[in-house]
């Protein structure tokens, strides 16, 4: 198992990161790719704080 180098971090994502190919909206693989990258940063025992914007929809 790796391990992480902070406990704690911001992770700040446009609201273009869950467009994914598309010019708008949210893409639901795209949306659950980046859920499962969370997932796993938790599992490691990190804490995320999430900032989300919305300029795309």
């Amino acid at each position: 198992m790796r391990t992480i180098k902070y406990k704690r971090v911001l992770l700040k994502l446009s609201g273009e990161a869950f467009s994914g190919e598309t010019d708008y909206g949210i893409d639901a693989p795209t949306l659950t790719r980046i859920a499962k990258q969370i997932r796993q940063v938790m599992e490691m025992g990190g804490a995320i704080a999430i900032v989300v914007g919305g300029g795309n929809i």
